[in-house]
């Protein structure tokens, strides 16, 4: 029998020039998305990404009896009629992000269970810090290998997260929102869409505190309403364009975007030569490519406002294209490397020294190859070094980069990129 890869094929050397506008951001919006399960009425998202994660998430909810609908960037959520049963495995096994939904199915109906979230492989991303937060609120891990199974009324109580996990400070913050009472979270990540969350829910009902930049206070109740709450933007969308406007040596104006979230990114920018300004009124970024002088630099991934790790793989290919040696350290995960050995193979000049650090020397010409989407963030490396290559690449397993990506494609061919989407039949052995 056959099956289809979707795959991106790029002339490269074209410059991108322009005006994009930048989607909601998916890290926002897959929480938000189960954040709905707290209330009982309709909850309406506005400026939310069309991507396969999101409609995957949407799918679980109408699994459990929710009521959805996805029309022009704008989800709605009737929950009025949800019921907690087992997710199986064909909703949530494809999907690393349905991890969130653990908090509000426990804090809304006193047990979860459901298969093991999946989603890219990224090192061990283990589940454990979930576990901990929620057996802090009270919870009784029943898990086994094939099942995660947590039950029990949760209480306020108080969270000390083993590690600065985004989605676990988001199920934990979900959680605590409709419980009566005081929660207090410690070592909770603040990136931009987990303060998203502290938005979601105080407009719900539930008030939530900063004690510092990693400890929360979370004041919750049983009486949360349904509201409507616009996605914010998508930071890792506007930098991984922004590098392709630089290594593309383009003029791109990135409109909706808010520097706050990308200080360090848009110094790592500048620190390696990258011509930008950006207009706080308007809330454009310019990035000038063709000014633009690059030279090697360092750069370091970090929890937030440090260099967003998601970032890390389409800055390596600014690297590729940079005078002298750069050097890269991944912080988080252990499986973030992987893109550098499809770079090899378009000409770059990598020296891997170990799982988490490399040395990239440039600058160098890339040529157009057949290469593959790693992940969601490496699909989008992949892309940005065949808009700079010569000639043709060929890019495998785009399902990767749409899970991560809004109509990434049209974003570029918009601002001039000879990008093509096509199917190509793949043979699948017969199973014995």
């Amino acid at each position: 029998m056959t099956a289809t890869d979707i795959q991106y094929r790029v002339q490269g050397g074209v410059p991108l020039n322009g005006d994009v506008t930048i989607s909601g951001s998916k890290n926002a919006a897959l929480p938000l998305i189960a954040g709905a399960v707290l209330c009982s009425g309709e909850t309406v998202l506005e400026n939310v990404p069309d991507l396969r994660d999101v409609r995957t998430l949407l799918d679980t909810l109408n699994f459990l009896g929710a009521e959805t609908s996805f029309q022009n960037g704008t989800v709605r959520i009737r929950s009025h009629n949800m019921q907690n049963k087992p997710i199986p495995i064909e909703y949530v096994g494809k999907l690393r992000g349905s991890i969130v939904l653990l908090g509000p199915l426990l804090s809304r109906f006193g047990v979860v269970e459901m298969a093991y979230p999946g989603g890219c492989v990224l090192g061990k991303r283990p589940v454990e810090a979930h576990i901990t937060a929620l057996k802090c609120l009270g919870a009784q891990d029943m898990s086994t290998d094939q099942v995660l199974h947590m039950q029990g009324a949760l209480k306020p109580g108080h969270i000390i997260l083993p590690e600065f996990s985004v989605t676990a400070t988001e199920n934990a913050i979900l959680a605590a929102a409709l419980l009566p009472g005081e929660t207090r979270i410690d070592l909770a990540a603040c990136e931009p869409h987990v303060r998203e969350i502290q938005k979601f829910v105080e407009s719900m009902g539930a008030q939530v505190e900063e004690k510092g930049s990693h400890t929360l206070l979370v004041r919750g109740t049983p009486d949360l309403h349904c509201v409507t709450h616009r996605v914010p933007f998508d930071y890792l969308e506007a930098g991984a364009l922004a590098i392709a406007a630089l290594v593309t040596k383009g003029k791109v104006r990135l409109h909706d975007v808010d520097n706050e979230h990308l200080l360090s990114f848009i110094e790592s920018m500048r620190k390696l030569g990258a011509v930008m300004k950006y207009d706080k009124n308007e809330k454009i970024l310019f990035v000038d490519g063709e000014l633009s002088s690059l030279n090697a630099i360092s750069i370091k991934t970090n929890i937030f406002p440090g260099f967003p790790t998601d970032l890390q793989a389409p800055f390596g290919v600014a690297l590729t294209q940079a005078r002298g040696v750069s050097r890269v350290f991944e912080r988080l995960f252990e499986g973030r490397m992987a893109y550098l050995y499809e770079l090899e193979k378009m000409g770059a000049q990598v020296e891997i020294l170990n799982s988490h650090e490399a040395l990239i020397i440039g600058p160098t010409q890339l040529r157009g190859r057949t290469v593959a989407s790693n992940d969601i963030r490496a699909g989008a490396a992949m892309v940005i070094a065949a808009l700079c290559a010569e000639g043709e690449t060929a890019i495998t397993d785009v399902r990767y980069i749409e899970r991560g990506y809004d109509r990434l494609e049209e974003k570029l061919t918009s601002l001039g990129a000879k990008i093509e989407k096509i199917e190509i039949p793949v043979l699948e052995e017969a199973k014995v």
